[in-house]
């Protein structure tokens, strides 16, 4: 390739990359036609992108970029992997893709995250983090937790003292009728001193 084709082609390569700041990086070399028409289709689905770059392509289009760690040990044509709604989804897509057995040359070589560069074993762990809904859930969960607790501590008393009221009324309601039995009041004459006058 002459260095002009070269320039025009790793320009097109930092158009493409503008705005991603994580990525995996995986082998998808020695694929059939078909499978590299599904897993592809795969991620279009899912809204991940992939793009088969040679190494010192993307090294040069991504030079003074966060994603420029990914490429440093890496050698020959790889696929990046971008997109999907967080960092760790992509990650638990991609790697529940190569655990599969569906796609038995997807390889995951590493990646970068935040400008750090990951290796194989390290977006294996990344893969077992929560996701972004996840932790919003725990997040939420933990704001809510102390209102739930002073409800309950609130409510409780409250209803330990309207249970002892209605266990009284019964009470009252099981003896008054049994104490209800007719009593007949006689009326003693009396006099009633008149006074002189």
């Amino acid at each position: 390739m002459s260095k002009l084709v070269k320039k025009l082609v790793s320009r097109d390569i930092a158009n493409r990359l503008d705005g991603v700041n994580d990525a995996i990086v995986a082998n998808i070399v020695g694929m059939t036609g078909e499978q590299n028409y599904n897993i592809r289709k795969t991620f279009r689905e899912s809204g991940v992108t992939v793009m088969v770059v040679k190494r010192t392509m993307a090294e040069r289009a991504t030079e003074g970029t966060s994603l420029r760690p990914a490429f440093t040990n890496q050698a020959g044509s790889m696929a990046v992997i971008w997109g999907c709604e967080d960092f760790v989804s992509l990650v638990r897509m991609v790697t529940k893709m190569a655990d599969s057995g569906k796609f038995v040359n997807l390889e995951i070589k590493g990646g970068v995250m935040d400008g750090e560069a990951l290796t194989a074993d390290q977006v294996k762990k990344v893969s077992k983090w929560p996701s972004r809904q996840e932790q919003i859930s725990i997040l939420v969960g933990q704001i809510l937790s102390p209102g739930a607790t002073l409800s309950g501590q609130l409510v409780g008393p409250a209803r330990k003292i309207a249970g002892q009221v209605k266990k009284m009324i019964e009470n009252l309601e099981e003896n008054s009728d049994e104490v209800a039995e007719p009593v007949s009041v006689t009326e003693e004459a009396t006099e009633t001193p008149s006074v002189a006058e």
